[in-house]
């Protein structure tokens, strides 16, 4: 990737352009994110950087933790995160990336972790139906339904839509347009939404299929 940032969702607004058109938007505090470690071939077998998001006291690290950011000169911080940049050789330990790298216009991806619903039924989890709520359905409305033949297979089918936990997966939004950019404030505000609850710490990239 080209383009990295560690952010937090802090919620939606909404904005007009110069014309009066409204335009939904996710207000995403996004950095600064100093570069904390760099991964390499030869120690780690793969190339990749490591960025730090949320500045946290001392105390709530271990050493082996404290020595690593002590290492690279760096304040405490609260999310490590490893992004694999194309221009792994020209980024250096301690380079802080913000939302310089962004551009007003310009599509990003962004990857977030959904609202956990807990376990739910087959209605809200596979969006199925119910029964008719009429006399002699019986109180099987909201059930699973049919699990398939009783003689053969004789077992229940493998992927069969079932009750669950629903929700709290990573989901990636593509595509999604970067409305503003503000610098004084790390904040970057983007068209839509995006997946997870505020206060959700999300992942903004550049777009791979813009």
């Amino acid at each position: 990737m080209k383009k990295a940032i560690i952010g937090k969702k802090i919620g939606m607004t909404q904005i007009f352009t110069p014309e009066g058109v409204c335009i939904p938007v996710t207000v995403v505090l996004a950095g600064p994110c100093p570069i904390v470690n760099k991964k390499t071939k030869e120690r780690d077998g793969y190339e990749a950087v490591q960025l730090g998001y949320e500045q946290i006291p001392a105390r709530k690290l271990n050493k082996p933790q404290l020595g690593q950011f002590a290492k690279a000169k760096l304040d405490p911080m609260r999310i490590l995160k490893e992004f694999k940049f194309e221009n792994f050789a020209a980024l250096e330990i301690g380079t802080v990336l913000d939302v310089t790298q962004f551009v007003e216009g310009e599509k990003v991806d962004v990857q977030g972790t959904t609202r956990g619903r807990g376990f739910t039924g087959v209605i809200q989890r596979w969006n199925q139906h119910r029964l008719k709520m009429t006399h002699g359905t019986g109180p099987v409305h909201r059930q699973v339904g049919s699990m398939g033949a009783c003689s053969t297979p004789s077992r229940v089918m493998k992927c069969k839509n079932m009750p669950g936990r629903y929700g709290h997966e990573k989901v990636t939004i593509q595509n999604l347009q970067v409305v503003k950019v503000d610098l004084g404030r790390n904040v970057l505000l983007i068209k839509g939404a995006i997946p997870g609850p505020k206060g959700s710490l999300v992942n903004v990239v550049n777009a791979k299929k813009a």
